[in-house]
């Protein structure tokens, strides 16, 4: 740390010509008398920012268990067997994760914290979106099999779904572990962004690394909106693949206007600008792709019958 200091602070005593260099982490007063300790700055849960985004998201993790609940309870009706019961149920669960690990960008950033935190987020999010590459794959390979003499049909079974999970979670860990093996995040005292005040934060380590776990992610919400774009006119009474376009296209708005943001905000603004993205982008596929259902579910019951499906497959 102390080869990253690029400025002299001296102090003139009086009658003096003498003068000293103020240490790296302390400033001179204005009277150039003195030098006093520079302040610290993280995003931390007694600011109001902290505050806010940390209650945001521990009220937003219960949402998807709530919602889980209700597929729980509903779990014999039509338009949750024909959601896939069990990726709805995984679903979920990883989008209650995926709120709760912004809480690891909070707070006075740990040495601990800094290596797994980017970590857990990647992997968390990778389960997400893979789930919905599968539910939205599943679509697609249930409505070929219907076709005469389709052979697909030996493909919609659930270990084709867990397949795909499975293949897209382990290459997002090959590049984690990658990652963290050949030059892993560590913790930083910034000095040079703001000379005044020492910057606490997580130095990501190899930002290349980064970037490709983002990247990665990227690839596979990109993938799922394709497939469920092509997918949406699919003749189903409870077809998913419009709501999975419009929630990719909402994640992957997100993360697009994330990357100018972090990019151009200093210091704690960028822990939050990440803190930001992670919420909204879990949010916009709750909204989109569960809380039709929920509704449906709870408000509009003769919409989920089986005589109501039979008439609309009629029609």
């Amino acid at each position: 740390m102390m080869s990253l200091i690029r400025f002299c602070y001296i102090i003139y005593f009086s009658d003096s010509f003498t003068c000293i260099k103020c240490p790296w982490d302390m400033w001179p007063n204005p009277e150039k008398s003195s030098c006093l300790p520079k302040p610290i700055e993280y995003l931390s849960y007694e600011e109001p920012l902290g505050t806010t985004l940390a209650c945001t998201s521990t009220i937003s993790s219960l949402v998807p268990v709530i919602i889980l609940k209700v597929f729980v309870q509903f779990e014999a009706t039509p338009i949750v067997k024909a959601n896939n019961f069990f990726l709805s149920c995984l679903l979920l669960l990883s989008l209650s994760f995926c709120f709760l690990c912004s809480l690891m960008f909070i707070g006075f950033p740990k040495p601990e914290n800094c290596l797994v935190r980017q970590v857990a987020f990647g992997m968390v999010f990778s389960l997400c979106i893979s789930c919905i590459l599968a539910k939205t794959i599943m679509v697609v390979f249930a409505f070929m099999a219907t076709k005469p003499g389709s052979n697909l049909k030996k493909w919609t079974c659930p270990w084709v779904s867990y397949l795909i999970i499975s293949i897209c979670l382990l290459l997002q860990f090959i590049l984690c572990i990658t990652w963290l093996s050949l030059d892993p995040p560590f913790l930083e005292q910034n000095i040079e962004t703001q000379p005044r005040l020492i910057i606490l934060q997580c130095n990501e380590g190899s930002p290349t690394a980064f970037w490709c776990m983002l990247g990665y992610l990227g690839l596979l919400a990109t993938i799922s909106f394709v497939v469920a774009f092509l997918a949406r006119r699919l003749p189903d009474s409870f077809n998913e693949a419009k709501y999975i376009t419009f929630s990719m296209l909402a994640f992957l708005s997100v993360w697009v206007s994330y990357i100018p943001a972090s990019l151009s905000s200093q210091g704690k603004y960028t822990v939050a600008m990440e803190v930001f993205a992670i919420l909204a982008s879990s949010w916009a596929i709750v909204v989109c792709i569960f809380v039709p259902k929920c509704f449906i579910i709870l408000f509009r019951p003769s919409m989920n019958s089986r005589e109501y499906v039979m008439k609309k497959a009629r029609t």
